[in-house]
């Protein structure tokens, strides 16, 4: 069960969509919330406050009349619920519901506790909103996708529910459910705010921690079928370069590879005896993809470890607009809703992903040229040379996806258009952002299960498979399962998709 309490830790964060927990709020935030509310609605009385008793955006130049303040809301919801394209993943929607609900649990929005429980009962009840990929430009947050939310909460608009796209107005009376009550600034406080690009951020993060530890798995299986030097990988060498994550990609490789009878040491074998050859037969150093993945892959641990602080630090955010002070009965207007932090973290992340990709895509090339490896059949092929293929045909796909990664890299972050009359003249673009880094993560996996495919092809061909270590040999046994010896030709997408399923679970 995750609480909703003071703090959520994205582990707790992660916990709840990854791990089918509950949400419970505590009776701490519901006072909280509900304190917030009263002294928004007692404080809003004769003063001007943008949202309350004023229109949004450049319309703010125009008062509201009492008799109008909740029909605005209304207003403001159905004229923004406009967005276009894919339907977003339930998964993706999950986690922009429990950021959106921890912001408004924070006091600070001044909404009405109704929408607090609302919000925990379509997490705990699995009714996904109806919410598209286009829409938002991420300035007074994800107006678009959170405006779809705040439809559904009253009560309109359309959701999943038990794998089949419904009425919310259905579900709700199956349900027992009551949509919330509008009555100060509940259209204004669900739709101001970074909830949607955050939690897609945060389902994004933990692919990509897993795509780093299957890389690191893959690199150091690869150093084990070339027989390579360990020294790349020591600790003295890493050591001398003070980057923590590179230290640390090094120390998991070294210890993946504990017991493996395969990898060598260069003392052993350069440095003692005549040494008198004036050409070596054997190479003296591996090629940068196998010998500089610390290097490599260090940066992209901390880009990932710089993204989760940033992450953690948004879904306990309050970022909407204005901000309600209970303490210091106050309320303040500002720019919390913009979405700078994320859209340059999801950059980031983003071109990380991609060099992950392309340094899986040059391992694959090493494997599959026999010029270049000098030990295995050209494409790994186990069947009749020029008569059988192996996996040339699967190479292409990844190459392909990998120049797809390179393209979706261009930053988001630095692409703003001024829109909504020139009164959102920078904007983040943070949805975006975040959806084209889902896009790479997501052709990263594949582009990593046809590694895996050559790296297990290749085993068998060396038939290394019991000499290689521990920790590989459960991966080539895990993959196996899938992914049976290949000699006669045969239709492969079926195992990439397995495979990448394999990897994201």
């Amino acid at each position: 069960m995750s609480k909703i309490s003071q703090y959520l830790s994205l582990e707790q964060f992660e916990s709840f969509i990854f791990g089918n927990e509950t949400v419970e709020v505590s009776a701490e935030v519901l006072e909280r919330v509900s304190q917030s509310f009263d002294f928004l609605k007692e404080f809003s009385a004769n003063k001007i406050i943008y949202g309350v008793t004023t229109g949004f955006g450049p319309m703010a130049q125009y008062r509201i009349e009492d008799k109008d303040r909740v029909q605005l809301q209304y207003n403001l919801i159905r004229s923004h619920s406009s967005g276009t394209g894919k339907v977003l993943s339930p998964v993706f929607v999950k986690s922009a519901i429990l950021a959106r609900l921890n912001t408004l649990a924070l006091g600070n929005s001044g909404v009405h506790p109704s929408v607090i429980h609302l919000m925990q009962e379509l997490l705990n009840r699995d009714i996904t909103p109806l919410i598209f990929e286009h829409g938002g430009v991420g300035a007074s947050g994800d107006l678009v996708q959170l405006a779809h939310l705040a439809l559904v909460l009253i009560g309109e608009g359309e959701v999943f529910y038990k794998g089949e796209r419904k009425a919310t107005s259905e579900v709700f009376a199956a349900e027992g459910l009551q949509p919330i009550h509008v009555e100060i600034r509940e259209g204004l406080a669900l739709m101001n705010g970074t909830s949607v690009m955050t939690g897609i951020g945060v389902v994004n993060l933990a692919n990509a921690k897993k795509l780093l530890d299957w890389s690191l798995k893959f690199s150091a299986a690869i150093n084990e079928m070339v027989r390579a030097y360990d020294d790349h990988l020591s600790q003295e060498l890493n050591g001398a370069k003070l980057h923590k994550a590179q230290q640390e990609v090094a120390n998991r490789m070294r210890e993946h590879l504990e017991g493996s009878q395969l990898i060598r040491k260069r003392e052993d074998h350069l440095y003692k005896g005549e040494n008198n050859e004036i050409v070596f037969k054997e190479k003296v150093q591996e090629y940068y993809s196998l010998r500089c993945v610390p290097q490599i892959l260090g940066p992209v641990l901390t880009t990932i470890e710089n993204a989760a602080e940033v992450l953690e630090n948004e879904i306990n955010s309050a970022n909407d607009n204005p901000i309600i002070d209970v303490k210091n009965r106050q309320v303040y207007h500002g720019g919390n809703f913009h979405g700078d932090y994320i859209s340059l973290e999801m950059d980031k992340l983003r071109l990380v992903v991609t060099k992950l990709s392309m340094l899986a895509e040059r391992q694959l090339n090493y494997l599959m040229n026999a010029k270049i490896n000098e030990l295995l059949p050209p494409f790994v092929n186990l069947g009749k040379l020029g008569f059988n293929f192996g996996l040339q045909g699967v190479q292409f796909t990844a190459v392909s996806t990998t120049a797809e990664n390179q393209m979706l890299s261009n930053s988001m972050y630095v692409h703003s258009i001024p829109n909504n009359n020139d009164n959102q003249d920078i904007v983040s673009m943070g949805t975006n952002a975040a959806l084209l880094t889902a896009k790479t993560v997501e052709n990263a996996y594949e582009v990593l299960a046809i590694e895996a495919m050559a790296i297990v092809q290749g085993i068998d061909a060396l038939g290394y498979k019991d000499k290689v270590s521990p920790a590989t040999a459960k991966l080539y046994n895990d993959i196996k399962a899938i992914f049976p010896v290949m000699s006669d030709d045969r239709p492969l997408y079926p195992y990439v998709k397995d495979i990448k399923e394999y990897l994201m679970k």
